[in-house]
Formats: C-alpha cells, structure tokens, sequence
C-alpha cells in the first residue's frame, strides 16, 4: 500500500510482513454433464431424448441418469466432491486485523520513480498513537548515498503492539532531487489496533484461602492456542493451578498449563481457577497493610499458523485484607483428653502491628447466660503474659479440664492488652474429643 507520491521522485510503498492466511473459495460444484450439454438441453426434444445416454456415459451411477431435473448434482458420490476448490495459501493485500500484544512487521520500500538519481537520503520510520511517538529506523548518520532511476531502497521495522486504538506509520524522506533541489516526503499509513481477548476475573474468598477466576474470550477470527496463562502472585502470596482432572499432589508447583489449550475464534472461552494463599515470608507486613493486590496474569499464544502474541494484564485486586492486630491459634492439641483431667492447649500470640503491644492477659470468661462451662481454666482464671515486640511472637500453654464427654467446644479465649486497656474479641472456636479414663 502507498499514499500519493505528489512531484516527488520519491515515494514510499508498505507492505506488512506477516504469516498468510488460509482463503477458502465456497465450493464449486459441476455436474460433468453440464461440460458438454447445457440446461436448456431440456427445451428441445430431440437432444432431450439423447440426455440419458450422455449422463451414462459420465456419471459413475447409471441408477440416477433418470434423474433430469439436476436434483443429485449436490450429492457426494466421492471424497473428492465435498472440498470444492483447495484452500489458497494467500499474501497479505493490506495491514488486516493488528491486535494489541501481536509484533508488527513491515517490509518498507522507498522507489525512485523519476528519470534521475535521488541522492543523500536521510529515512525515518515512526510510530505514532494516541500518546507516543516511536522512532523505527534513522538513517541520519549514515545516509542513503542514492537511489538510481527506478531503482529502491528496502528495509523491514519492527513495533511491538502495546496500546489499543489508531496508529499511524510515518515514513519521511529528506533528499536531494535530479536538480539538486532539498525535498521533504512525508507519508502515512494508517490501522487500528484492536484487543484480541478479553480477561473477566473473579475473586472468592473462603477462609484463609482465595480463589482466582480468569475467564479468557477469544474476540479474532482466528483459532487462538494459549502457550502460557500463568498467574504471577506478588511477593505475599502463593499460587497454584487447580484442574478438575488432576489430583492435588500433582498441583502444588504449578502456576500453568503444560500444554496449549485451543481458545476458538469469534467468542470462544476458557476459564483458570487458581488458589491463592498468603506466603510465609512478610505475611504479618502484609495483613498491618491491608494490601488487595494479588498479581497479574501473563498470557502468550500462537494463531493456527503460529503467529505469536503476548499480553499483561493489570494488577488483579481482591478482597481487602483487614485483620486484628494480634492473632491468636492453636499450635497442638493433645491427642488424647480425657474427663476431668487436666491437659494444655500450646497457643502462638501474633503482634501483626509495627509497635510493640502488651502486656497480655488471656482470660477464659462465664457464659453471659450462666450455663454450664464444660472447658474451664485450671488454676487462676487469668493468665498474664509479656510484651511482644512488633512483627513478634510469643508461645503458651493454657492448662483447661473438661467436665463433660464426647465432642466438645473451646469457646471464649479472650485477650486483653493491660497498657492499652483493650479486649480484643475471642477467638476462633476449637472441638476437642473428651473420652473416659
């Protein structure tokens, strides 16, 4: 393609470098007898009554040769017939659909249409877009010395596609004519960039684990081949593929799929489910922050004759996290309990905040209502334990009796900070199974 050279002896022609398409013509079906007799062979008696014979004579099947009304032209008496004319490997004839993540690739020829030489030629090639302006190719420093008449210069530019919309090729000549005249050709070759997928993500979270789910849609024309949809977690966060016809211990190391997966053209889908839980490492800095941000996907694919794109999507946030300064859990549980004896309960106090807290009393207070207290303290209702420095942790054992069989409940640990006069709320239940001596 190229835009009017003017009076320039110059002028620019582009054409975009890329795989050719597969062209597919309807298929074309004749009957063999339409090669030697046409259809108004039906008007005229006398050659009507020789058409059975013509037909025997070149159709394999005698049986339908009665047949005059061309009904079984459509009908498949050989594997041949339903392909009509073979599909056409064909050159690209303009830019086509460019699609935001693919690499584009243009095959730039500057011809000398004129009767003399064009001399001391200084090329550019730029990209223009809404917000930018990329330069391609400058021969500033090393000039073309010239251009012969009807002879051209060719070279090839590279862009990788990052933003939607319109983008322009600007291609500038600066030369010398046939007179010795400066002249200036600028010329520009538009298309638009289009977004070959669209990423719709949802976030659930169930407990201490979140759930990511990434439904890809093919918008192209073209069947799309995912090389590689892998999540990157941030630095807080661990992430797993989950696939329903794998079991867990083959998922723990995989963020990917191994093999490519056909995403087929106009609308077809995919969806990626992952499992995302909160890293060991900086996890405490990360709940004080309450950070949202779980990662990004990174995904690459091949059209059906291998034509690469690769997209980033943003960053994917999910529920805020908000937690309690400290955290209290349960490290061990004894294996076995048994009525009215004494046992411990080993518990981990968590200070998740960048000061330091305490000191603690753990308390294992009366039901409001009276009732019966199955698990009591035993000994001093209260426990007193120290300061715990920022991002710091401290271990106990609480000393309780059960005063009751079978499946019971541990309800209540509540924590206060003595030095900031705060009670912080009780604690996550725990069953515990009460058996005889």
């Amino acid at each position: 393609m190229s835009s009017s050279p003017g009076t320039h002896s110059l002028a620019f022609r582009v054409m975009r470098l890329c795989r050719p398409s597969f062209h597919v013509d309807p298929p074309l079906r004749l009957d063999p007898v339409d090669l030697i007799a046409g259809e108004d062979i039906l008007d005229d008696p006398i050659a009507a009554s020789h058409l059975p014979r013509l037909i025997d004579s070149h159709v394999a099947n005698p049986a339908d040769s009665s047949d005059l009304s061309y009904r079984s032209r459509f009908l498949l008496h050989d594997p041949s017939d339903p392909m009509g004319l073979s599909g056409l490997l064909v050159l690209p004839q303009s830019f086509g659909a460019i699609y935001l993540g693919e690499t584009f690739c243009s095959y730039i020829s500057i011809n000398n249409s004129s009767n003399f030489e064009a001399k001391e030629i200084i090329i550019k090639a730029e990209m223009q877009t809404e917000r930018q302006r990329i330069l391609l190719l400058d021969t500033s420093k090393s000039p073309v010395d010239t251009i012969r008449a009807g002879g051209r210069y060719d070279f090839i530019v590279e862009h990788d596609v990052k933003e939607l919309g319109a983008h322009t090729l600007v291609c500038t000549a600066l030369y010398n004519d046939g007179d010795g005249e400066r002249k200036y050709l600028p010329q520009f070759f538009k298309f638009v960039v289009a977004n070959p997928l669209s990423v719709r993500t949802k976030v659930r979270v169930v407990k201490e684990t979140t759930f990511l789910e990434a439904c890809i849609e093919n918008h192209t024309k073209s069947n799309l081949f995912m090389d590689q949809v892998e999540f990157e977690p941030t630095q807080h966060w661990s992430a797993t593929i989950l696939k329903a016809n794998e079991h867990e211990s083959d998922n723990n190391s995989k963020t990917r799929e191994k093999t490519p997966v056909l995403i087929r053209s106009g609308g077809g889908i995919h969806n990626y489910l992952y499992q995302l839980k909160v890293s060991s490492h900086g996890s405490a800095q990360m709940k004080v922050e309450g950070s949202n941000i779980l990662g990004k996907l990174q995904i690459t694919w091949r059209t059906n004759l291998g034509e690469p794109g690769r997209l980033q999507t943003q960053q994917i946030l999910g529920t805020p996290v908000t937690r309690s300064d400290i955290d209290l859990h349960v490290v061990e549980v004894p294996s076995i309990i048994k009525l009215e004896r004494p046992f411990s309960l080993h518990l981990k106090l968590t200070n998740q905040t960048e000061r330091e807290l305490g000191p603690f009393e753990v308390s294992l207070p009366q039901n409001e209502l009276r009732e019966e207290k199955v698990i009591m303290i035993n000994g001093l209702k209260t426990m007193v334990l120290p300061q715990v420095a920022a991002f710091s942790y401290t271990d106990f054992h609480l000393n309780l009796i059960a005063t009751k069989l079978g499946v019971q409940r541990i309800t209540g640990i509540t924590v206060f900070d003595t030095r900031e006069k705060r009670s912080y709320e009780p604690f996550t239940d725990l069953e515990i199974f009460v058996d005889l001596d």
